[in-house]
């Protein structure tokens, strides 16, 4: 693994353990030239998947794009960046378990939100904001309104 400093060819491993559920290994590492200390993750390389969106586009599937999309969503919330990367692995793993190499964004958007309300309300109205579209106040009262009857259900 080359330095990401100093672009030296010689890294060594200090320590590697689990991340993601599993579906990755972390390691962190050092150079042995600079010793400057830096992360890499291994993942299991799949065939990719496909997004359609809504006006026909087609585009891969970033989990890149996906997790800054929801860090954005629950800044300033108590959600973590595991619980994040977990929920990306889920629907990530529920996509490759359907066998379909083409998702529709609606599809994906609404496994992400089910997932969100279940973390936190404020980051599931944030994203949903986004996702959704919103045009006016109206749509936000919709969705609190989701929220509420959502909140009423669990309590029964």
């Amino acid at each position: 693994m080359r330095c990401s400093q100093c672009h030296f060819t010689d890294t060594k491993v200090i320590e590697s353990r689990e991340a993601a559920d599993g579906q990755a290994i972390r390691r962190r590492r050092a150079c042995t030239n600079c010793e400057y200390r830096f992360t890499t993750y291994e993942r299991v390389e799949r065939p990719q998947l496909i997004v359609t969106k809504n006006d026909g586009t087609r585009e891969l599937f970033s989990r890149e794009k996906l997790l800054a999309g929801l860090y954005r969503a629950c800044e300033k919330t108590p959600v973590t960046n595991m619980q994040l990367e977990r929920l990306v692995s889920e629907v990530e793993q529920e996509l490759y378990a359907c066998g379909d190499p083409e998702v529709l964004s609606s599809k994906l958007g609404e496994k992400i939100m089910d997932r969100l309300a279940l973390l936190n309300e404020v980051a599931y109205v944030r994203f949903a904001s986004v996702y959704r579209r919103f045009k006016d106040i109206a749509g936000f009262e919709e969705e609190l309104s989701h929220i509420k009857q959502r909140a009423f259900e669990t309590q029964i």
